[in-house]
């Protein structure tokens, strides 16, 4: 138990049964009557996001969760095996909590994965990624990096644009957040 005093995003609450991750929070001290907190949470599980108003003081429950740092072996089937790098023990994990995280995961990726009474809840990758383009157009003489820009589909599945000067079998940076074009891999 904590005080709405205590927040801070990033926080995970528990609230009604349900994890909540705090998005922002703003004390507001009206000129008449008491203080009070206003929230942006983000649900856990849907990613849906609602405003709540709590008054100051007021107790919550902060949930623990535990983020372990795994590495992602292989798909099977529906999940995606996953082994902790401190214990080796490994855990599968259904695609519904891997997500969109699984266009970036190669195999032997390093990831966080955050745990809740032993479920596993999401999935946190690095802010980008190296990863291989497989198939591209080939770019034509005169292409440079401020022209356009050419669809390209990377090991993983996944068609991101890219530079027109950009070629077949080469590394790129992809931002994990947005799928964007990052730049050359070194």
């Amino acid at each position: 138990m904590a005080s709405t005093n205590d927040l801070k995003n990033g926080m995970t609450l528990d609230i009604d049964g349900q994890l909540w991750n705090v998005v922002e929070f703003q004390h507001v001290k009206p000129g008449k009557g008491p203080a009070f907190v206003r929230t942006k949470l983000k649900s856990v599980m849907t990613g849906k996001v609602v405003d709540r108003t709590y008054n100051a003081g007021v107790k919550i429950d902060i949930a623990i969760l535990e983020k372990r740092d795994m590495q992602y072996l292989y798909h099977d089937g529906s999940d995606y095996v996953f082994m902790d790098t401190k214990t080796y023990d490994q855990v599968s994990i259904p695609s519904e909590v891997v997500g969109d995280a699984a266009k970036y995961m190669l195999e032997n990726t390093d990831a966080v994965v955050a745990v809740h009474e032993g479920i596993p809840l999401y999935i946190e990758l690095a802010a980008s990624v190296p990863l291989t383009i497989t198939y591209t157009e080939p770019g034509l003489q005169g292409d440079r990096s401020s022209g356009g820009t050419k669809p390209a589909t990377l090991e993983t599945g996944l068609e991101i644009q890219v530079p027109l000067f950009i070629k077949q079998d080469e590394k790129v940076l992809v931002d994990t957040r947005d799928g964007s074009y990052l730049g050359r891999a070194n």
